[in-house]
């Protein structure tokens, strides 16, 4: 499988996006190298705004931005854009549904060596509370270009969740469609649910699951909101459980989005692979999925517990 760094694909599309529309701004809180923006910044300095560490300021500037009529996109850290500015998030963006863009990359243990306070584990769940912003957690680069053209093109305040590291091209997912799920596999014998970096590992899981003869139906839920809740409830009245994979806390994201749908409508068991009641820390990423249960491997004994 091909390998990109989705925030790679972000700074090009930002670009890509700047060239069609003069009134796009991006603004950042120097980071601008490792959240690729630099790349927008030097095609269009007249349009990129740095605020230094301060990214409630940027976060409250990005709303008057968009007040006065522009498409923004803010970026930083998982971490900061969610937990260090969600009063600004909530009551300068949301509140008043503005056209503020934030696309926060570093998210999840892969972010490796800079540790617990810059991993977000919790930044879906704090999202998901705020009224009127969507979130979408795409799957690989591709996807990632997919979500900010999107977010472009829609009114209102998006969350767009992207990692660190390079992570595989997923091969036939199909038309990307804001709120729509894509059942990547199908299968009558349990259902794997994952998205962001999950999705990988989670196809790798479903084909060792085949080997044995287990039938697992693969959905990478790239929305959380809006989320796609005939698919969920399909594969819950079709398949005999649900296991839900995510590179964030098991409260909150998406197993609670899952948990909310079925509970509600057609309950079934729904079992969570993600991080527990934990604070990241440094390592090497790949280590860190396998402290945190987070590989191929997780996700196969997750499966075989949930139909056992």
């Amino acid at each position: 499988m091909e390998q990109l760094y989705q925030r790679d694909v972000y700074g090009q599309s930002l670009v890509e996006l700047g060239k069609l529309n003069k009134d796009i701004v991006v603004l950042d809180a120097d980071l601008s190298s490792s959240t690729r923006t630099g790349l927008f910044a030097k095609e269009f300095p007249e349009r990129f705004f740095n605020f230094g560490v301060a990214e409630q300021n940027m976060i409250a500037s990005a709303a008057g931005f968009a007040a006065s009529g522009k498409i923004v996109f803010a970026s930083t850290f998982a971490i900061f854009a969610t937990g260090r500015a969600w009063d600004q998030v909530r009551n300068s963006v949301c509140y008043s549904n503005l056209d503020v863009k934030i696309v926060a990359t570093h998210a999840g243990v892969s972010v490796g060596p800079d540790g617990a306070s810059h991993q977000a584990l919790e930044d879906i769940a704090l999202m998901r509370v705020i009224p009127n912003i969507k979130i979408i957690v795409p799957c690989d680069g591709p996807q990632a270009r997919d979500a900010v053209i999107a977010a472009a093109n829609n009114k209102g305040p998006f969350y767009v969740r992207l990692g660190r590291p390079k992570i595989p091209t997923i091969e036939n997912k199909g038309e990307f469609k804001l709120g729509k799920a894509q059942v990547l596999i199908d299968g009558t014998d349990v259902t794997v649910v994952a998205c962001g970096i999950m999705v990988a590992e989670a196809l790798a899981a479903v084909n060792e699951l085949a080997k044995k003869g287990i039938k697992a139906r693969l959905i990478n839920v790239h929305t959380i909101r809006p989320l796609d809740a005939e698919v969920i409830l399909k594969a819950a009245k079709e398949t005999k459980a649900i296991v839900v994979c995510e590179e964030h806390s098991v409260i909150g994201g998406l197993a609670s989005s899952i948990d909310e749908v079925v509970a509600e409508n057609y309950p079934v068991k729904v079992v969570r692979v993600g991080v527990r009641n934990k604070f990241g820390q440094s390592g090497d990423p790949l280590s860190l999925l396998k402290e945190y249960n987070l590989t191929s491997s997780d996700i196969e004994k997750a499966v075989m517990s949930s139909i056992a």
